[in-house]
């Protein structure tokens, strides 16, 4: 049951962008259309995940036991730089118009604040790895779910005739905080 509470409050009920604010700026960048909406999603779910394990563990076995926390934020932005940078190569060998499309905002999951924002939550909540791991992959689904729900608006947006003063970001803006209400709804659930 206790898994079955993570999954739902990370995804619905406390969703990263829509109820804690975290990774805002790839949420407004990068959501202008549903394809890049999903590579960034995924590049997110494996840079959270693996970002997750690997700082739980520097967390458990070298920061707790040197009594060296507070280097928590520099070592666990390091480990996601790094990760990023691994995560962009492989991008780019793979799927090279993917990661065209990402642009700079690829390198920007390097300071997104939801990825640090998982790992320092995960290890202040003092969650098990596995319970860490769920915990990551669930906000990251959350934080796809928000993505691809807004990235769909903003092209049904396009579509639409819109007062000229409120085309672009601030016809954005006011989507982003009408979902963010939408998602509210769900503060019950858990």
């Amino acid at each position: 049951m206790e898994y079955f509470v993570i999954i739902i409050g990370s995804i619905f009920v406390s969703n990263i962008v829509l109820a804690q604010f975290l990774g805002i700026c790839p949420f407004l960048g990068v959501s202008g259309k549903v394809s890049t909406s999903i590579g960034m999603s995924g590049a997110v779910l494996f840079v959270m995940t693996i970002a997750t394990i690997v700082t739980w563990l520097i967390q458990t076995y070298i920061l707790i036991p040197l009594g060296i926390t507070f280097l928590q934020t520099i070592s666990f932005i390091l480990v996601i730089a790094a990760l990023v940078q691994m995560v962009e190569l492989i991008l780019k060998k793979i799927s090279p118009p993917l990661y065209q499309a990402l642009g700079i905002f690829l390198p920007l999951i390097t300071t997104n604040c939801a990825v640090l924002g998982v790992a320092i939550q995960t290890v202040s909540r003092d969650f098990n790895l596995l319970e860490g791991v769920i915990f990551a992959i669930s906000n990251a689904i959350g934080f796809g779910l928000a993505m691809l729900i807004f990235a769909g608006l903003r092209e049904h947006l396009d579509l639409m005739s819109v007062p000229k003063g409120m085309r672009g970001v601030p016809i954005a803006l006011v989507t982003a905080g009408i979902l963010a209400l939408a998602f509210m709804g769900f503060g019950g659930l858990v």
